[in-house]
């Protein structure tokens, strides 16, 4: 077995899925968008941890993701608006920003301690899903302990890149259904569930 880069995600109900998928569709303005959110391999997800692993340990952290849905509640969560986000390649992606509740935030904090002894030092492209990776891609899971987690925690659904996507009325409520493990892809995409547990 060798090493693979994770990120433990919540994952949105059917209608905040549908949602982002349709969102998604909107902004595509090229025909190879690089973000095509799906069902199956590039879910609508929201980030709590980032890092690498070795895949000898997916059922261990399983665990520790069971340990950690029996106690914990996030309760309704919204969607606050969208926002758009540039990266180190001058190129804006677009997010459904998400409230970042008090049983949000302790979550991603928990989830944090829970996995933390399990992460590699470093990762490599080698360990993502995708044979092409960018190097912000890499950037963003190296660094993700320093600049998105904790006071950094800012909770969102990627939504891809494109044109501006028309105005939502917000807020708009969703419940998570899962809190799951999942292999990382480019642009940092959910493309395979290793371990979920339902919420």
């Amino acid at each position: 077995m060798g090493q693979v880069a994770v990120d433990v995600v919540l994952l949105p109900d059917e209608a905040m899925t549908s949602r982002a998928i349709e969102i998604n569709r909107q902004l595509a303005t090229s025909t190879r968008p690089e973000i095509v959110l799906n069902r199956k391999d590039c879910l609508p997800h929201i980030s709590l941890a980032m890092g690498g692993i070795n895949e000898a340990d997916v059922t261990a952290l399983r665990e520790r993701l069971k340990s950690l849905a029996r106690k914990t509640s996030v309760g309704q969560l919204r969607v606050v608006g969208i926002v758009a986000s540039v990266n180190s390649r001058g190129e804006t992606t677009f997010l459904l920003d998400v409230d970042r509740t008090e049983e949000l935030q302790a979550l991603h904090e928990q989830v944090m301690q829970e996995v933390r002894p399990f992460f590699r030092p470093e990762v490599s492209e080698d360990m993502l899903y995708d044979e092409v990776v960018t190097g912000s891609t890499l950037d963003w899971i190296r660094t993700y302990p320093q600049k998105a987690a904790y006071e950094h925690f800012r909770p969102h659904i990627t939504l891809g890149d494109g044109q501006m996507p028309p105005d939502l009325s917000v807020p708009i409520p969703f419940h998570v259904t899962r809190l799951a493990l999942c292999h990382l892809g480019n642009h940092c995409t959910c493309r395979r569930i290793l371990a979920a547990v339902d919420l």
